[in-house]
């Protein structure tokens, strides 16, 4: 770890920023139609619960970074290779994240631009964020939040006074019952994006104030998953639910109908900063956990010295990830539930939690009598 201390306000600012992130990018639970933004919210009450989980095991081994503690909790072998899975994990999810980014820039910006040469740009500002450390990113986090907010803030008004909310776009709620709400949830939103939240397990050794941190992240998701279910719920009122789920960025798509006083139009370039600014963060954010994980487990001194050549990693990666965008989505949203989300963001810290629960009874235990 590096020797570094955050305060319970910029993890706030940086949960909400990686929270929204790609989350307002790509189109989630959109096959509900008119309820998807039913599903963003009871996810985001998944989320509250699954931080808990994640916060509880910090609990315990507060001064520690995860790659450790799961030696201490299941055996130094075991431990060490579920670590590495998690490190692997950081790393694949970021290059999902990049590679999104990545075609919505060649998308609406940069149609001639190769998109290794985007994701290259992209991953190079966020190497050097990284290698200035935690408290640079932190420090970043909370001059950007305020920016971020201030644009969200001014698309709302826009969009409300071009007169393009249609309500009518949002009923009837719930056409086909709870069941497939339940559905998307416990298998899509539940994991993307509020699941992702296990990353911050690698930021937690670096709060100054323990208790501060739960109701600062539990804030954070809270409110990411109002705004994530407001955006929606504005999408399909704009554009209708047929449209929202065949757009590839239905946000985007609905900023590019704003219109006010026919002369004010075309916002969809300053609304994209925006976005890029939640997406650098969400990767920066996997990134570093990569960077500080791999550093503890294989024991070098400086971890910076790992950016660069993670950075080319997570590039090429992010590249080969998927042979096109459809195919990448589903694989991001159809597969990955099953075979890395289900286990690694509940099944597993589940168990770990049980496993040190029991062994610290038994250490408080030994320990009064």
């Amino acid at each position: 770890m590096e020797k570094a201390k955050i305060d319970a306000i910029q993890l706030f600012v940086l949960i909400l920023l990686f929270e929204l992130g790609s989350a307002l990018l790509i189109p989630l639970a959109v096959e509900l139609k008119q309820d998807a933004w039913l599903a963003i919210l009871f996810g985001m009450i998944g989320g509250l619960i699954l931080f808990l989980i994640y916060y509880r095991l910090y609990q315990y081994y507060p001064n520690v970074l995860p790659t450790e503690y799961m030696q201490k909790i299941i055996g130094k072998v075991p431990g060490w290779i579920l670590a590495f899975l998690y490190i692997l994990f950081f790393a694949y999810t970021a290059a999902r994240v990049l590679r999104d980014f990545g075609v919505m820039l060649l998308t609406f910006a940069y149609p001639e631009t190769p998109l290794f040469i985007v994701n290259a740009l992209l991953i190079l500002v966020i190497v050097y964020t990284v290698r200035k450390g935690i408290e640079v990113i932190a420090r970043t986090g909370e001059l950007l939040f305020v920016l971020m907010y201030l644009l969200a803030i001014s698309g709302f008004i826009l969009i409300v006074f071009s007169g393009l909310i249609n309500i009518n776009n949002l009923r009837p709620l719930l056409e086909e019952g709870i069941k497939p709400v339940i559905k998307v949830v416990f298998t899509q939103t539940l994991y993307v994006p509020f699941g992702e939240a296990i990353v911050f397990t690698m930021i937690f050794p670096y709060l100054n104030h323990t208790k501060k941190g739960r109701i600062a992240g539990l804030i954070g998701i809270g409110l990411s998953g109002i705004n994530l279910a407001l955006a929606m719920a504005i999408n399909i009122s704009v554009l209708g639910a047929t449209l929202t789920s065949r757009s590839q960025f239905p946000l985007l798509t609905t900023i590019q109908t704003i219109q006010v006083a026919d002369f004010l139009e075309r916002l969809d370039v300053f609304f994209m900063f925006a976005l890029i600014i939640g997406g650098f963060f969400k990767i920066s954010i996997y990134f570093y956990a990569v960077v500080i994980g791999t550093a503890s487990l294989f024991k070098v001194k400086e971890p910076s010295q790992l950016s660069y050549p993670l950075g080319i990693v997570i590039l090429i990666l992010s590249m080969t990830i998927a042979s096109n965008f459809t195919e990448h989505l589903k694989e991001g949203l159809g597969l990955a539930p099953y075979i890395l989300f289900i286990p690694l963001h509940v099944s597993i810290p589940l168990i770990l939690l049980g496993i040190a629960f029991f062994k610290n009874r038994k250490k408080q235990q030994s320990t009064t009598s």
